[in-house]
């Protein structure tokens, strides 16, 4: 039984690392991919994590795989597609650590898992299913995205989401909102950035675009991060802000994965799947591990390989 299977994209991240002589751009290849991201993240620091994706019969697919299992990622759940090349993802950051997306995906792997490349006794031995939005974007792997949340529920699995908004994966801003809102009413834990918290509740103000989604979805737990001043919670009528940790950032790039990941190795941790038996001081506490998690990750370059160990985390 597995603490937590991530389901979605896994890609290489080429940011930016550097500027040569001459002025051109450096590009530095990492592993990377939002649910894949959460995965490692998690296993860093104690879980027992899975992943399910789909990658291309080339080098960068063979970097990937390897990755997630030197992170001791279980990948009996990755698919390995001959015709399609492993999905890349350009990204530039600012002097400020900020990052900026473009991608090389059309018809690239992580676009092309199938509903019947997922095999339910991968959705049934798992506490949570956790997956992102950027595999609803293309078919088929919404399709196998859709019937894998859904499964999963029904075997009892808690379903945690992050729904990431990529501009350029969307026909429009319109069909992002419909796409990233479709399962929202299945998920029991929410995570999500303050730019997003708008597009899915129509308004920026913290308190009342979580409860919209609360009443909305019936959504148990939503966490909303605000950066370096750390993260926002709704459980149940309980809300309040946990002050983050200021580093100086380098890249922050993977830093909402790897507080989601922190975050849901906590739960692991402490055995608490069901997020109806956690406390408000439990997820308080949860969550100061989570930001100091985020912040470590900004200070260095890259996602997966910027990701702390949970010997870097003790105090």
């Amino acid at each position: 039984m597995y603490d937590i299977t991530a389901i979605g994209e896994i890609l290489i991240d080429l940011t930016q690392s550097g500027i040569s002589d001459t002025g051109i751009p450096i590009y530095s290849a990492n592993p990377g991919g939002a649910p894949a991201n959460v995965a490692v993240a998690a296993s860093k620091l104690g879980a027992k994590s899975a992943f399910i994706g789909k990658i291309g019969d080339d080098a960068y697919g063979k970097f990937l795989i390897d990755t997630l299992k030197k992170n001791r990622v279980v990948t009996d759940g990755v698919v390995i597609d001959k015709s399609a090349n492993t999905t890349l993802a350009i990204v530039s950051v600012s002097e400020g650590g900020e990052r900026s997306f473009s991608f090389y995906r059309k018809n690239c792997a992580d676009t092309r898992l199938s509903e019947n490349e997922i095999s339910d006794e991968q959705l049934k031995n798992t506490r949570i299913l956790h997956f992102g939005s950027l595999s609803l974007t293309d078919e088929p792997s919404k399709s196998a995205t859709v019937s894998s949340v859904c499964r999963a529920k029904d075997y009892g699995a808690t379903i945690t989401y992050d729904p990431n908004y990529r501009e350029s994966l969307w026909n429009s801003r319109n069909e992002a909102v419909k796409g990233m809102k479709e399962l929202l009413g299945l998920v029991d834990v929410l995570k999500i950035s303050d730019e997003e918290l708008p597009m899915l509740s129509g308004t920026d103000d913290l308190n009342s675009g979580t409860k919209i989604l609360y009443d909305t979805y019936a959504i148990k737990l939503i966490l909303v991060t605000l950066g370096e001043k750390g993260a926002y919670y709704r459980f149940n009528d309980c809300c309040g802000i946990v002050n983050g940790v200021k580093v100086k950032a380098a890249d922050t790039n993977g830093a909402g994965d790897t507080f989601f990941g922190a975050f849901l190795s906590r739960m692991a941790a402490e055995n608490k799947f069901d997020v109806s038996a956690l406390t408000e001081e439990k997820i308080r506490q949860m969550l100061e591990f989570a930001n100091r998690a985020a912040a470590l990750t900004t200070s260095r370059s890259g996602a997966i390989p910027a990701m702390p160990s949970l010997d870097e985390l003790s105090i």
